[in-house]
């Protein structure tokens, strides 16, 4: 048993905290909001997030970061992409000398073009061993019900990642370990991308011929770019690649899916994030920071470069999808 703290107490954040407790650790989930926090120490539930799933009573909420902090041996990092680098200035002092930290943001932070384990790095002043990422076909309502499920941990350092990965084994999650973390979240990133288009096509209309395709050619875009910038190969057809590109395209629980196929009903951003509470799908933010790594390093991203044109400059989504289908043919 470990002492594990899980700062965010979203969808996921909070089922990764009830994953480590049903796996027999003590867990502290941290919450910006009091009443999330009130609600997980008092009902063990989460019902903002979560509804009536009841939470283990091994795991605790708090809104104190010190209080969650406090000895913990393996430190989870849920809060969005966008906002980690604030956050986690703020809680850099009160993580432990020998703490692994796990990311389960996906995204590139778009001002400095680093991926999550890079600027969990950068702002803990940690060495990279000392950092994972929790990534693979894990939608947050399953995963809290038990529904069986598996993941990948990956981390440079095997041991540490063998270390989180025994801590997270529960009955109903099965953890794989990797070592290539550069591939892990490259594809956890893009495959937020490919879903919006994924869901784009699926509010315009069109049905599983067109969904295979986007998945398809998505997987051999983020395939492209994951290797150009020193990704294994295997990885994208495993867990972390096709298994969380499946699920995330195709599932009515993905946010990101679920924004794209109101944006491919005619909606505007805002009114697609009205219809998923106020928030905006982090393929959004994460296309433009996909779409300029892809220009630096010489990769073509046609799909990515569709959903920026519909979600920042404004393109008509009817003329994007048809402009996807008139390129010029080529070899698969």
């Amino acid at each position: 048993m470990v002492q594990v703290a899980v700062m965010g107490a979203g969808s996921w954040g909070t089922t990764v905290a009830k994953v480590f407790a049903d796996a027999g650790n003590e867990v502290r989930l941290w919450a910006r909001r009091a009443e999330v926090a009130d609600d997980v120490r008092d009902n063990h539930r989460n019902s903002a997030y979560l509804g009536d799933i009841e939470l283990p009573a091994a795991m605790t909420g708090t809104t104190d970061p010190a209080e969650a902090l406090n000895g913990a041996e393996i430190v989870v990092l849920g809060v969005p992409s966008q906002s980690l680098r604030e956050n986690l200035q703020n809680w850099k002092d009160l993580i432990g000398p020998d703490a692994s930290l796990v990311s389960l943001a996906k995204g590139i932070e778009h001002s400095s073009g680093l991926r999550m384990s890079q600027l969990i790095s950068e702002v803990a002043d940690v060495p990279s061993e000392r950092v994972a990422v929790l990534t693979g076909p894990n939608l947050a309502r399953e995963v809290a019900q038990g529904q069986p499920a598996a993941t990948v941990v990956a981390c440079t350092d095997m041991d540490r990642a063998k270390l989180i990965q025994a801590a997270v084994a529960a009955p109903y999650f099965r953890p794989y370990t990797n070592t290539d973390v550069i591939g892990c979240e490259i594809a956890g990133t893009c495959k937020n991308v490919i879903a919006l288009a994924a869901g784009i096509a699926a509010g315009m209309g069109f049905g599983d011929n067109t969904a295979a395709t986007v998945i398809t050619r998505g997987l051999a875009e983020t395939t492209r770019l994951a290797l150009e910038v020193g990704a294994d190969a295997r990885t994208l057809s495993g867990l972390a690649g096709m298994g969380d590109l499946v699920a995330t395209c195709t599932s009515t629980l993905s946010r990101n899916r679920r924004f794209g196929e109101h944006l491919g009903k005619g909606e505007t951003l805002e009114q697609a994030a009205a219809s998923t509470k106020g928030q905006v799908a982090e393929g959004v933010v994460s296309s433009q920071s996909v779409s300029e790594l892809a220009e630096k390093v010489g990769v073509e991203m046609p799909i990515t470069d569709a959903v920026v044109g519909v979600c920042h400059e404004g393109a008509d989504v009817q003329q994007v999808m048809m402009g996807l289908l008139g390129r010029s043919k080529k070899a698969e």
